[in-house]
């Protein structure tokens, strides 16, 4: 079956963008991106309608093994023309599962001069929830974020959110990451504080 694609690319691109940029100015807080859904189940409707709308013929891709098809690779070449790259330094964005984390690969951090040369990883969870609904694992403080959030990702996504609190200590290097589960997202760019709650 092949993978769907936006139905009005522009415009469909162009809200998708905005919801994405609302989700990085306020990090924490819980997003749903109505996008389609892809035949496999890896990464859900959220994670897909971010590629759809991020990637072009600029962008460099690494694929995470356990998330890496055949039928993912050729969707990804076939609507966005991105480039794949099985180099995790050489990557723009890096499609991941917090399993992936625990290997740490060596995403590129940017540098002072130019810290916009960083991979954004793109993560595929499993639990996904604000502390609207139900309290959280982690405290957020930082730029967007009046006082704090809270947000619980699951233990497996741990070691993820362990290294994300570390690269905030690198800023203005570091990773930024859009982490979703289904149709929700949240975004948590490198300018934000991780405190893991007890």
């Amino acid at each position: 079956m092949p993978w769907p694609t936006l139905n009005d690319p522009v415009h469909d691109s162009q809200r998708l963008f905005r919801q994405l940029l609302a989700a990085l100015s306020e990090p924490g807080t819980l997003h749903t991106l109505e996008a389609p859904t892809p035949p496999e189940g890896g990464i859900g409707t959220a994670l897909w309608g971010t590629l759809l709308t991020l990637c072009d013929l600029d962008v460099r891709v690494w694929l995470a093994a356990e998330l890496d098809t055949p039928a993912l690779r050729e969707a990804l070449l076939f609507h966005t023309g991105c480039r794949l790259t099985d180099e995790p330094t050489q990557a723009d964005y890096a499609l991941v599962t917090p399993a992936t984390m625990r290997d740490a690969p060596d995403f590129a951090q940017g540098s002072d001069e130019h810290p916009e040369r960083s991979t954004t990883l793109l993560v595929a969870l499993d639990t996904l929830v604000t502390a609207d609904s139900a309290g959280g694992s982690w405290r957020l403080s930082g730029p967007g974020i009046p006082g704090q959030r809270a947000l619980s990702v699951g233990e497996r996504a741990r070691p993820l959110m362990r290294q994300l609190a570390a690269s905030r200590e690198r800023f203005p290097r570091g990773l930024d990451a859009i982490l979703a589960c289904g149709k929700r997202l949240v975004a948590l760019p490198r300018t934000t504080r991780l405190e893991e709650i007890a």
